[in-house]
């Protein structure tokens, strides 16, 4: 009777953490932007790739594991202290040794890491086995701003954050310290090889909506891929101190729909030509 006083309460408190944590997980997600953060963000971005709906739901997965284990564990160490004390128990058991629950703390823990394991291992291997791609781009960090290359349609230009005075003439302007000149521009539902260097010292090639963070090492080329479901516009950065303006270059990404890609990419190949008759900070605009 005494032990199901003390963990009745616990069973309460609980309940109630348990009500809290999804009350928080419902609120990340009301409160995440599609491409970009939000005012009082408390979640992934929404997903608009295929790999990022895997990482947010193993998010979410291990979450409930963190909170069952944490409140396992609070129950335990509220029920020590007060069956337990001095007072309550004056006399302390001899008991040195329990075999069911030695066996019990050692097995439940391996179990627990196998379950999260599995689907671990899923998103790693769909994250770095790269399907066949309709599109490949090579983005190269520099300090502090990137290079793109289309290899296959032979165009390159540079990307480089749009000062204040020149956010401000666009409509919408783009949001601060994250707007471009000349942006990334793929067409949706397709799969978009990603090739990642740095020209000069460490970078980092990230955009959340998309579930892409991978580095981008100078000497190495690594490779990454997604696949945008959704048009919009989707916006990253640098994830890596690579100097004094890592917070100035930023990655955006325009998804549009086949036929506005086929208008863009016409427009490119004039401005953007790696036949050196187009200057590469020339931009290319996007038609809808």
């Amino acid at each position: 009777m005494l032990l199901m006083r003390l963990i009745r309460p616990v069973a309460r408190a609980s309940v109630f953490l348990c009500a809290f944590a999804a009350v928080l997980a419902a609120g990340g997600i009301a409160f995440a932007g599609l491409g970009q953060p939000s005012p009082w963000q408390m979640g992934f971005q929404q997903s608009a790739a295929p790999t990022m709906d895997d990482i947010t739901w193993f998010h979410n997965f291990v979450l409930w594991i963190i909170v069952a284990i944490t409140v396992f564990v609070l129950a335990l160490l509220v029920i020590v202290m007060v069956k337990f004390n001095a007072r309550a128990n004056p006399t302390p058991s001899r008991t040195t040794h329990n075999t069911l629950l030695e066996v019990a703390w050692t097995v439940i823990p391996v179990v627990i890491l196998v379950v999260i394991a599995i689907p671990s291992f899923r998103i790693l291997f769909v994250q770095l086995n790269i399907p066949q791609s309709d599109l490949t781009i090579k983005a190269a960090g520099n300090q502090w701003n990137w290079t793109y290359t289309y290899p296959d349609e032979k165009i390159e230009f540079t990307s480089i954050m749009l000062q204040d005075a020149d956010r401000m003439k666009l409509n919408p302007p783009p949001p601060r310290l994250l707007g471009v000149d000349n942006p990334i521009v793929v067409p949706v539902n397709k799969v978009v090889r990603v090739q990642v260097i740095g020209s000069d010292v460490i970078h980092a090639f990230a955009v959340p909506s998309f579930g892409v963070k991978i580095d981008a090492i100078p000497g190495r080329l690594n490779e990454t891929w997604f696949k945008a479901t959704r048009e919009g516009v989707y916006y990253g950065q640098c994830s890596e101190l690579c100097g004094k303006d890592h917070a100035f270059m930023p990655i955006e990404v325009r998804v549009v729909s086949e036929q506005a890609y086929a208008t863009w990419l016409a427009d490119a190949k004039k401005k953007f030509a790696l036949d050196g008759s187009a200057p590469a900070t020339a931009v290319a605009a996007v038609k809808e």
